[in-house]
């Protein structure tokens, strides 16, 4: 074998390998779930289930509830994606083109706040949603994530790739800042905007912490505290835990497969433009 297919099988391989290492976590979830219960506990726990079923699956959203919890989860997701899109699409449109007293020493604030852990601010952000009376409830929930620093980056670094005769064109021709937006600018962003959706949904989807913190009610749980709420009973039932998981996860990766062309292509074109 010549030295350019060695070194190209050797590539393959290794990426062969790495794929099978970081899919191995998730085809064991997948199987423990369709496993009777207790037999995961069976040393060495088994690699296929003996008998396959589906009971794990019936037993979670029959009993457990968590049909209720994967809609709550849904609802979250998808309307802090929705405004935060509008918000950060906004925010990094008018630091990237329009001119604004102060623009650069905010934007620069904005960068350093982004050293700071959420965490720091997850209490005075409880403590003002307390004085609002937003806690325990969904709004509770959507407020952090409705627009964000990193976000506002993202689309401010890709919006500075938009000529500026393309827009001062426009204005020429009579249009207004919103019109501009909404016919120009937002299309060419499409890219972006796919890739901030993304980010943003899975950050939500899977953010255990807050929806932790401002939530106490059960009926409006997250799927991720309801199924760590679930655990607390069914500690030793592995099989009913790696279902619950199997429901986490599958959403969001098949959003990914579904979107990972736009989501990619927003990534490379803005390390290009950018």
């Amino acid at each position: 074998m010549s030295g350019p297919r060695l070194a190209r099988a050797t590539v393959i391989g290794l990426l062969i390998g790495m794929a099978t290492l970081s899919l191995a976590p998730l085809l064991w979830m997948l199987s423990v779930s369709l496993m009777q219960s207790g037999e995961a506990a069976h040393f060495p726990p088994p690699l296929l289930p003996s008998d396959p079923t589906l009971h794990n699956y019936r037993e979670l959203f029959a009993r457990a509830g968590l049909g209720h919890h994967l809609a709550n989860s849904a609802l979250v997701a998808t309307v802090t994606t929705a405004i935060a899109l509008l918000l950060n699409t906004l925010a990094g449109y008018a630091f990237a083109k329009l001119r604004f007293a102060g623009r650069e020493r905010v934007f620069r604030a904005l960068l350093a706040a982004l050293v700071i852990p959420a965490q720091v601010a997850m209490m005075p952000l409880f403590l003002m949603l307390k004085q609002v009376g937003l806690v325990n409830s969904y709004a509770g929930a959507i407020v952090p994530g409705m627009a964000g620093v990193f976000g506002i980056f993202l689309v401010r670094q890709y919006a500075r790739s938009i000529p500026d005769e393309l827009l001062e064109a426009a204005r020429i021709d009579g249009a207004g800042e919103w019109r501009i937006f909404a016919q120009i600018v937002f299309p060419l962003l499409r890219p972006i905007v796919v890739t901030l959706a993304i980010f943003t949904f899975l950050a939500v989807w899977n953010d255990f912490m807050w929806p932790l913190i401002v939530l106490s009610d059960d009926n409006l749980y997250t799927l991720p505290v309801a199924l760590a709420s679930l655990s607390r009973e069914h500690v030793q039932d592995s099989e009913l835990m790696m279902a619950g998981s199997v429901v986490t996860v599958l959403p969001v990766l098949v959003l990914f497969l579904c979107l990972q062309r736009y989501y990619l292509q927003g990534l490379l074109v803005g390390s290009v433009k950018g």
